[in-house]
Parts: C-alpha cells; structure tokens; sequence
C-alpha cells in the first residue's frame, strides 16, 4: 500500500467569464493553473491563501463537484476525472467534507437524525435501529448528546451545527475528508474547540485531512505541511513549522506578516507586494523546486 493517499498533479480549473455572439469564450478566469501536490495517509495538508487564490476551487475539485479543465486527482492509485458517477460513488463514500457555512451546508427541514441518516441511507449503510444508535453515538463523539437527534439545524449555535456537520461526514466512515474553512464562520472562542476535536478525530478514525483556511496560526497548529496559494498556483510547501520559522516565496513572507501579534514588541512590519497582475496576464512562474528536502519554492515567480 502506497504511503501517498493523495496525489493532484497539474490540476487546472478555468471558468469561462464573457462569451461572444457566437458563444465563444472572450475572457477566462483561471482560477487554478498547474497545481502539484501529494497528501500521505494520516496527514493534515494545510492549503493558505487570501480570498480569491483558487484554494477553495482545488477542494472542490478533488471532490468532483467541479470537474476540471486539465490535470488529475488520484486517491489511493485511482484516477478520478474520468469516473462517471456510478463509478464515483464508492470514492464520495471515502472522500468527506466539511464546509465553511454549516448552516446553508444543512437542509433546514431535516432534524439530526435524517442529517446524518441521509448519507448513510445513499451508501446502502447500516438500516432501523442500528443506524440510529450508530447517529447517537457519532453525536457523542462530537459533542454533542442524544437529545439532539430529533431538533432541528436554527436550534442550535454556529458551533454545534459545524459538529453536526463533522457527525454526517463521519457517518460513511471515510478515509479522507476535505475541510473547506471548517472555522471561519465560528466565534473566536468555539475555533479552537472544533480544531481540537479535528485532531483528536484523526487519530481516533484514521483520518486524512485537506484543511482549507486563511487563518495561518490555526492552520499551523492543526497541519503537518502547508502549501501556499497565490493566483492560482501553489508557490511553496513545506512542513507546518518550517514554513513559518524559514518562508521562502515573497508572498509567504507577506502573508505571513499579515498576522496578528499580540506582543508590540514582536510585531512585523507589513509587507505589501505588487504583483498580481503579472499573473492576471498569464505570465509564467518557475516550477516547484527543491530547496531543502520536504521545502518546495517557486523561486523566480513574475
């Protein structure tokens, strides 16, 4: 069995933005352009990046609720954009995810219980009583009680709805699942809580994680590598602590001066780059290389 449960290889996704009279494509928006990286099972990848740089576009992909223009997803050695969806549905089965809005993520005229079940009931798991016990039992491990099975989403806080979501990803016992800025949405003092159940998640399940977000000192915490996004393309990688204590892209260093630090002493000056319309302009940047091993870097990016 290969170490590498992940692999995205020059993954691209265009959409097309104006049309002429005769329905050809007058502008286009590349909103992921050449995009290589592998996740190894067990592992968080972090993805970063400011709104607007494809990260959330890559997710989607990998899921297959876009189909992309170029490249490959491959889960565990097999090619996924070529699949139909009867052959897709035992990989939506392994491959989960979690959004960043939990409640526009759940039917508002389901309570918990047909949530949860809904998933389970496509995938042909469980049936009666076993699946309700099963649903009591996820609804446990993520905080919450059984209580909760017959409510409904508005009677909750933006917190616990996030747990409801995570107890439906978890009902088709997947392998890997794609967090879309899982904490975002949430107050400040409920994030923390729901990364830490993430974590304890992962190890208790097995899980693999992509963790989406553009909050940097969370995504360290909870990441074993990150790569950074900007216009599109992925401009460097390297292990949670690396990146942070020895970035090496332009954009990196700036992103990461972007944080906020509540020491005066401590704080960075702000870096503010000129550069984007370079890449707007299909102008190209240096592959990934090697810097150090595990720390890929686009060095010359325009």
């Amino acid at each position: 069995m290969s170490d590498i449960l992940v692999d995205v290889q020059n993954l691209k996704k265009h959409f097309i933005g104006t049309r002429n009279w005769r329905g050809q494509a007058t502008s286009v928006q590349r909103a992921v352009d050449g995009v290589n990286f592998q996740i190894r099972r067990g592992e968080t990848f972090g993805l970063v990046g400011e709104s607007g740089s494809g990260k959330s576009t890559v997710g989607r992909c990998m899921l297959r609720l876009y189909d992309y223009t170029d490249g490959e997803v491959i889960f565990d050695g097999q090619p996924l954009g070529s699949l139909g969806e009867k052959a897709l549905k035992p990989f939506r089965r392994r491959i989960q995810s979690i959004f960043q809005d939990p409640y526009s993520s759940l039917n508002p005229n389901l309570n918990v219980l047909e949530l949860i079940s809904e998933p389970m009931k496509i995938h042909g798991m469980n049936a009666g009583n076993e699946r309700k016990e099963i649903i009591a039992d996820l609804l446990e491990t993520v905080g919450l009680n059984r209580d909760h099975l017959h409510r409904y989403p508005h009677e909750f806080s933006g917190g616990q709805r996030q747990r409801i979501s995570i107890a439906r990803a978890l009902s088709v016992r997947p392998e890997f699942i794609v967090c879309d800025e899982p904490i975002s949405a949430l107050d400040v003092s409920v994030q923390a809580q729901v990364v830490n159940m993430l974590e304890d998640l992962q190890a208790d399940f097995g899980l693999t994680y992509l963790f989406i977000a553009h909050d940097l000192s969370m995504v360290r915490h909870i990441s074993d590598r990150i790569g950074v996004m900007y216009g599109g393309r992925l401009v460097e990688v390297a292990d949670s602590d690396e990146l942070y204590e020895n970035p090496q892209h332009p954009y990196t260093r700036a992103l990461l001066s972007s944080i906020l630090e509540t020491d005066p002493g401590k704080a960075a000056e702000r870096i503010h780059l000129d550069g984007f319309t370079a890449i707007r302009n299909n102008e190209q940047a240096a592959p990934l290389q090697e810097m150090s091993p595990g720390h890929f870097v686009a060095y010359d990016y325009k």
